[in-house]
């Protein structure tokens, strides 16, 4: 603790020290270490927003790459159905030379057997029917093979759809993934920044400084090595500055006596007074106070309460007078005759009570 019990302190300056009893504060450096979290984080919040922006061009690329490859295939499709056509005519005109060469064949053969041709041009014709037939074979293979193409083709342009939708949704998978933890370290950030806010304003608490210019009135406790809770008072520090008021409970009953502006006389503890009711100007020791506020709630005590202010028309309160110091107030009504003080007691009828003069009344009276 800075300073004692009736110490003057000014405003700002430190009364007490106090320090961590948690271990998650011990480090003296905790602000910085979190600072460096924060930066930390940030540039990975950069990271993946970069990763997310890389694989966002992956993804175009390969939906690019997809469509070029997609109309390769459709063009080798194209082609293998042209080619397809193409050995389906080559395929028919063999058939029809086979046929011819065999109406050859069987014409020598007709004639040789007649002695009008010899037996090497049958042989010939021969020969030529079974080459005739040998191309026909080979026709029908390419035209096979040509179908096959299509069949294949067809499978490569289904393999080349499957293959890079699967690669974009990987990719896209990966960008979720990626934003995902993007999201995750902002929320981290955020949540490191406010905590960087909260060490700070911690930091900022060690040391309790004066709200005002005052006097230390009461250390609550004694200083090093006390342990305390959130919430408990420390020291109660006294005003230097402060007007004086006097705070006093009124019945409901009498309530309605009560005004802003009423006049109160106050006698205060330790200083002597001779009251005598019904006479306040005789009286001796007692003080001036008007009405300044009156509680419209009822207290605790069941009573209202009432602040009450120096006189500036009467004479000055003791200078010695401490806030905390006791008072027996009097609240003062109408001035009346005693012979209709005496009657109205003995009647029981409420008191005369005056009405404070407001501006509204001066208005009238001077009209």
């Amino acid at each position: 603790m800075a300073c004692s019990e009736g110490d003057f302190v000014a405003k700002g300056d430190t009364i007490l020290r106090i320090s961590e009893i948690k271990n998650e504060y011990f480090d003296p450096n905790l602000v910085e270490r979190t600072g460096q979290q924060i930066d930390a984080k940030t540039m990975s919040v950069s990271s993946y927003s970069e990763k997310v922006k890389a694989l966002n061009s992956q993804i175009a690329a390969l939906a690019q790459e997809r469509q070029l490859k997609l109309e390769q295939g459709r063009n080798k499709l194209m082609q293998s159905r042209l080619k397809v056509t193409t050995d389906s005519i080559d395929y028919i005109a063999a058939q029809t030379n086979l046929k011819i060469a065999e109406t050859q064949l069987q014409r020598a053969q007709t004639l040789n057997n007649e002695g009008l041709k010899p037996m090497t041009e049958v042989e010939e014709k021969r020969l030529k029917t079974q080459e005739t037939q040998a191309k026909l074979i080979s026709q029908e293979n390419k035209l096979l093979t040509s179908r096959n193409d299509i069949i294949n083709a067809q499978i490569d342009l289904n393999r080349i759809q499957q293959e890079y939708a699967e690669k974009i949704a990987k990719a896209r998978s990966d960008q979720f993934t990626a934003q995902s933890s993007q999201f995750d370290a902002e929320a981290q950030v955020s949540k490191l920044e406010t905590d960087r806010t909260n060490y700070q304003m911690r930091n900022d608490l060690y040391f309790i400084t004066a709200p005002q210019n005052g006097y230390i009135n009461k250390a609550i406790f004694g200083g090093i090595g006390e342990t305390f809770k959130e919430g408990e008072p420390l020291v109660n520090v006294m005003p230097a500055d402060y007007d004086l008021a006097v705070e006093t409970f009124v019945e409901p009953l009498d309530l309605p006596l009560i005004h802003l502006g009423e006049e109160v006389r106050v006698q205060f503890d330790g200083w002597p007074a001779i009251v005598f009711s019904g006479w306040p100007n005789v009286s001796y020791g007692t003080y001036g106070a008007k009405v300044v506020a009156v509680e419209t709630f009822i207290s605790d005590n069941g009573k209202y309460r009432v602040l009450l202010a120096p006189d500036e028309n009467d004479h000055p309160w003791p200078t010695a007078l401490r806030a905390g110091s006791g008072a027996y107030t009097i609240a003062l009504l109408e001035d009346v005759p005693i012979w209709y003080e005496l009657w109205r007691r003995l009647n029981g009828f409420p008191p005369n009570y005056y009405q404070p003069k407001t501006t509204k009344d001066a208005d009238k009276k001077k009209k």
